[in-house]
């Protein structure tokens, strides 16, 4: 494949990312039946004060070539996103955990950008189910 071909066929991969809605709101609604709206409100409010960190612990792990920090950080990630219906997100998080830091540095820390962008989707997408 084509340089060209290859940067293509990721612009569709993203776009096609994008297109999936931001959380799948049957898995949001089954965690808030399970744990009860207002629980769910206050693990909302957790995973939006903690994520902002674990984006800064892939940076910095990135920075630091700690594979191990930066598996851990993106497993956390992973997890955390798909208990509230954010598939996009615990892919995207996914994929940084099994591919490493090396998989990033290859692609520039775009992986990261991309990260922190369908991060601020999912944050302001639960903010406004949480207040909903």
């Amino acid at each position: 494949m084509s340089s060209s071909q290859h940067l293509t066929s990721r612009n569709n991969a993203e776009k096609d990312e994008m297109a999936q809605p931001t959380i799948d709101q049957t898995t949001f609604d089954e965690l808030k039946e399970t744990a009860g709206a207002e629980f769910v409100g206050e693990l909302v409010d957790t995973f939006l004060g903690e994520a902002p960190a674990m984006l800064d612990e892939l940076r910095r792990s990135l920075d630091a070539g700690d594979a191990d920090r930066f598996r851990r950080a993106a497993h956390s990630l992973k997890s955390n996103s798909h208990t509230f219906g954010a598939m996009t997100l615990g892919a995207m998080a996914r994929e940084l955990e099994l591919g490493g830091i090396a998989s990033v540095r290859n692609a520039g820390a775009a992986p990261l950008d991309a990260l922190t962008t369908e991060y601020s989707r999912v944050a302001a997408a639960l903010t406004s189910l949480k207040n909903a």
